[in-house]
């Protein structure tokens, strides 16, 4: 006999909403199939595999207050807003796949008015009015003893300009062997249907999944109240905003910088390992190549941000007072080429 739930978050934290989809995957009785609705506000959400320097503008991020989650299936970078509303299907009923979670998605999103399709392999799109197709979701996959997973992001009315902006990286000589995102066009939800709004679209959703199932039951409202003693859970929210999983758990890569200053040039090679500078070497015409030898030397083994490189560069500074001009050029270079 199977058993239903559906969760809905009240939290727009990604870093809690990530680590409940966690907790729930992990827990799931058997035969079971949970519909979890969700949504963050203002994060840049990366697939498992990918780098976040090579997806996003990390600075803009930084400075504008946009938080970083790395979510445990694959996939690419996606730009979370109110505007979105994010999907989850977890399940161990022992026929369920993909299709049927796709399915329940296009039928939710037909009962308020909306024809999609899927293309490709993961993609839902719509048809717009000028006759183009443009994708309104795309989603990932997850399978390990017996529990299968499906969740995707579905844009309602999302700023595409925030979109841009911020997965929209720097322009920094990377080389990284991890998975890059494919960039699509991409529609909002309100432009075949104004005013749509989150409430709306679970509404359709809960539909569709309660007619697949032939059954009913109460939604479960989930906030932080109900899991911060949770052992287990608090580990999960721990590794989930921590920054060695968010960043530091890029795939190796390295990163060359280069700049001109009036007294010569200097070009710096770094190797980048789980988040920490492995590596480093400066190439330099400066007629005393001394400190920035040094620099390179004291950068290994400090991790690839801008706070670290920021005190590592204040206290290499304090050695060479004679230099002081030319140094904090270098450093000023430095913080904010790397972030």
């Amino acid at each position: 006999m199977c058993s239903l739930r559906l969760l809905l978050s009240d939290s727009y934290d990604p870093w809690f909403n990530l680590s409940l989809e966690e907790y729930i995957y992990k827990n799931i009785p058997k035969k079971q199939s949970i519909l979890f609705l969700w949504r963050n506000q203002n994060t840049v959400v990366i697939g498992r595999a990918q780098n976040a320097w090579k997806e996003c503008n990390t600075r803009r991020m930084e400075r504008d207050g946009i938080k970083l989650a790395r979510r445990n299936s694959g996939g690419g970078a996606v730009f979370h807003d109110l505007g979105n509303t994010c999907f989850t299907f977890i399940s161990t009923q022992e026929h369920y796949d993909k299709s049927i979670s796709s399915n329940i998605v296009l039928n939710g999103l037909s009962y308020i008015g909306i024809k999609a399709i899927i293309s490709g392999r993961n993609d839902i799109v719509i048809r717009t009015e000028n006759g183009e197709h443009r994708k309104i979701s795309g989603s990932a996959y997850r399978e390990t003893s017996g529990r299968k997973f499906h969740h995707g992001t579905l844009l309602l009315h999302v700023d595409i300009d925030k979109l841009d902006y911020y997965l929209n990286p720097d322009l920094k000589k990377l080389e990284t062997k991890g998975i890059t995102s494919i960039r699509s066009r991409v529609a909002n939800l309100n432009e075949l249907k104004p005013g749509i709004n989150h409430q709306e679209v679970c509404l359709g959703l809960t539909e569709a999944f309660f007619q697949h199932y032939g059954m009913k039951v109460k939604p479960e409202i989930l906030s932080t109240d109900n899991f911060c003693k949770i052992p287990e859970f608090f580990k999960q929210f721990n590794k989930q905003s921590d920054w060695n999983w968010n960043f530091g758990s890029a795939p190796a890569f390295t990163h060359q910088l280069d700049a001109r200053f009036d007294w010569g040039s200097v070009t710096l090679h770094c190797d980048i390992e789980r988040g920490i500078i492995h590596r480093s070497h400066i190439f330099t015409d400066s007629l005393d190549p001394s400190p920035l030898e040094i620099l390179a030397k004291k950068l290994v083994g400090i991790p690839y941000n801008n706070k670290s490189i920021l005190c590592c560069c204040k206290e290499w500074m304090q050695s060479w007072p004679q230099y002081k001009k030319e140094l904090s050029e270098v450093s000023h270079w430095l913080i904010k080429t790397i972030s």
